[in-house]
């Protein structure tokens, strides 16, 4: 068993009418120019203005070279798949970080062998005591005793792709 069975699961997330038209007016804003499709320049906007936060290069650069190439940019279809996108991953880690703190009973910003087993026998009581030990030691990647929320999001996002 996997924390990621214990949990948060990503799934296909459709944005209401009105988020909808929000995306659509942001697009229509920073396109300015009304060219039809948003430069690298303009998605940066976009994305401030719906994620509150400047993408990095590394970010930009995967988004213009998954663009069609036979455009001069994204246009409205590819924006909203991608912002879409960007929705359900913003969710799914709200969902993980959601878990973790129900998990950290303590507040103490980390989760320990004993936060697994308390959270293990309310979620899976029949889990024997030695699978849940064995769990806590493949999160905590680093073998100091604690999870921090950045092992347990990795244990989460890594256990879906071997699901």
């Amino acid at each position: 068993m996997s924390l990621s069975e214990a949990g948060a699961r990503p799934r296909t997330w459709d944005a209401s009418p009105s988020e909808h038209r929000k995306w659509v007016e942001v697009f229509k804003a920073c396109d300015e120019d009304n060219k039809g499709y948003l430069s690298r320049e303009d998605f940066k906007v976009a994305v401030v203005m719906l994620f509150g936060y400047k993408p990095s290069k590394i970010e930009a650069d995967s988004v213009m070279s998954s663009i069609n190439p036979n455009t001069s940019g994204i246009v409205l279809g590819e924006f909203l798949n991608i912002i879409r996108k960007k929705k359900e991953a913003q969710l799914y880690r709200n969902e993980i970080r959601h878990i973790f703190t129900a998990f950290d009973v303590h507040y103490r910003g980390y989760l320990t062998l004993e936060d697994f087993k308390k959270a293990f026998s309310q979620v899976a009581p029949r889990l024997p005591e030695r699978t849940v030990l064995e769990v806590f030691r493949e999160v905590d990647r680093d073998s100091d005793g604690h999870v921090s929320f950045r092992d347990f999001e990795y244990a989460m996002k890594h256990g879906q792709n071997e699901a």
